[in-house]
């Protein structure tokens, strides 16, 4: 173990915990933020939130020039505060959801993988989590 390297992200949602959390988890919402740009999309999902579930977003290019499924099994599921998962490739990931009022802080922290540069894996995270805030604020005002 240890011998990835951990990045975190992190985006202020406008919005309480209650709905940030249906937002990060539910197929239909995961389907419509789960990018870092306009040219791709993830036109399937899966989710069976629990510990030991599994879960799958095939992410791709909108001109279908590249596609990958991103997925993983589940080693914590708290409501409304905490999801842990490991991913094929045993790296981990932890997100946690603090929720005041009608703000909600997401911090994601993950295992860098080692083919691409770390500010570009951070950069490619924040961007999808950026996605997700925005999704999600403009859904629930």
């Amino acid at each position: 173990m240890g011998e990835f390297k951990e990045v975190t992200v992190k985006a202020v949602v406008q919005v309480p915990v209650e709905k940030v959390w249906e937002h990060w988890t539910e197929p239909d919402h995961i389907k419509k933020w789960n990018s870092p740009s306009d040219d791709w999309h993830t036109p399937f999902a899966e989710n069976d939130l629990r510990a030991g579930g599994k879960f799958v977003s095939r992410m791709e290019a909108k001109d279908g020039s590249a596609g990958f499924d991103f997925g993983g099994i589940y080693d914590e599921v708290t409501l409304h505060e905490v999801i842990s998962y490991t991913m094929g490739d045993g790296r981990k990931v932890k997100i946690t959801f603090n929720g005041k009022g009608n703000e909600t802080v997401v911090t994601e922290t993950f295992d860098a993988e080692t083919e691409h540069p770390i500010e570009f894996q951070q950069q490619g995270w924040q961007a999808i989590l950026d996605n997700f805030k925005q999704y999600t604020e403009q859904t629930n005002k």
